[in-house]
């Protein structure tokens, strides 16, 4: 049982993450600025820089609270026996649509901060961060494949990065997708009605004609 001052710990820190998660979304990494941010949660410097030790920190501590989250829904569709692995990979493509394609500010700002391709420790922590979802799909894939569901010469690599480009193309490029798609993208009504399930839609299809072998489509 989590006793109260450690449960004002998480509320306080759960808090300044969420303002600065939209701050920077606002700013961007450089606009953002750490007295900023504690004057938008109404916290001092000195418990900012307790909970987090610097921006690069605040930053990375945001993007590992979202992953995280992911990863644990993830492991949990991963571990379950009663899935067959294309069950598996289509929960996961229905989750990662609707939790990825919500707040694109950010993930735009993230995708920026990963596309510059800075060797720095706050980009390795990034990439880091994010390799925690890769890896857990690559098990499942490698499932598919050692059981026979999916074909043996499935290349794994090239089919994540489809999973995760085609969201990073929409997002990053929120003008050119509306105009190719027929409708505004940025539009959260034309988001969650239009975009979302065609998005969900047209991955499982592709990936399902991919991934499993003949005798099992």
């Amino acid at each position: 049982m989590i006793k109260e001052m450690d449960k004002d710990k998480i509320d306080k820190k759960d808090h300044i993450l969420d303002v600065a998660e939209r701050v920077f979304s606002e700013l961007g990494f450089d606009g953002a600025s750490t007295r900023v941010i504690s004057g938008e949660a109404g916290v001092n410097m000195a418990m900012l820089n307790y909970y987090f030790g610097s921006k690069e920190g605040l930053f990375v501590a945001i993007i590992d609270r979202k992953i995280t989250s992911s990863q644990v829904i993830l492991q949990s569709i991963s571990k379950d026996e009663s899935m067959s692995a294309w069950d598996k990979i289509a929960s996961y493509v229905d989750m990662y649509s609707e939790r990825m394609l919500s707040n694109n500010c950010f993930q735009k700002l993230l995708y920026q901060e990963m596309g510059m391709n800075r060797r720095t420790e706050l980009s390795d922590n990034i990439r880091n961060i994010l390799m925690k979802n890769v890896t857990e799909l690559t098990k499942i894939i490698n499932e598919g494949i050692d059981s026979g569901e999916f074909k043996k010469e499935t290349d794994i690599e090239l089919i994540i990065a489809t999973l995760y480009g085609t969201k990073n193309y929409i997002v990053n490029m929120p003008l050119m997708s509306s105009q190719m798609l027929g409708y505004d993208i940025q539009d959260d009504k034309i988001l969650e009605e239009k975009l979302k399930p065609r998005l969900k839609t047209f991955m499982k299809n592709l990936l399902k004609s991919y991934l499993l072998n003949e005798h099992d489509n």
